[in-house]
Formats: C-alpha cells, structure tokens, sequence
C-alpha cells in the first residue's frame, strides 16, 4: 500500500494550472508552427511563452519538485522525488 500525498496548499494547484494552460498552449502553437514555420508572430508568441513557462516552473520545481522525468527537471535531488505528489497524482 503506499503512502497518502501530503496536503498541498491553494497555491501549489494555482502554479500548477496556470503551467498546465502554458503547455497546452506551447503544444498548441508547435503544431501551428510546424505547418506555417514562417508566421513571425506565432514564433515570437512561443519563445515569449517559452521563457514565461521557465520562469514559473524553476520555483515550482524548488518547493514542490519536478514536473517531468528523465533528468529534464532541475528540482533537488531524484531520492526526494517521492516526497511530493507528481501532478498527474493530484
């Protein structure tokens, strides 16, 4: 059996949807952009959202740990990895 995730504040679900709305959005205008690569507009919309989803998850991942696997994460140590619920868990 394991082991109940800890209760997590109002603001860890806050972070989280507004990181989740920023990938859907990401993979969104990938898709765009793998058909119109030439839209200026579009590519500068994604590296702004790029670098805004950046900025969000590297504190996300301090106090909460890692959104992804396979060492693509920053978040502390792999072995503290079990400590926090991963988002799919919440």
């Amino acid at each position: 059996m394991t082991a109940k995730p800890k209760p997590l504040p109002q603001t860890y679900y806050t972070a989280l949807e507004e990181l989740q709305a920023l990938d859907f959005v990401l993979v969104e205008l990938q898709l765009y952009l793998d058909t119109h690569p030439a839209d200026e507009k579009a590519l500068q919309q994604y590296k702004e959202l790029s670098a805004q989803r950046l900025e969000l998850a590297e504190p996300f991942e301090r106090k909460y740990g890692p959104l992804i696997h396979n060492g693509r994460s920053q978040a502390g140590e792999p072995a503290e990895w079990n400590t926090t619920p991963w988002p799919w868990q919440v």
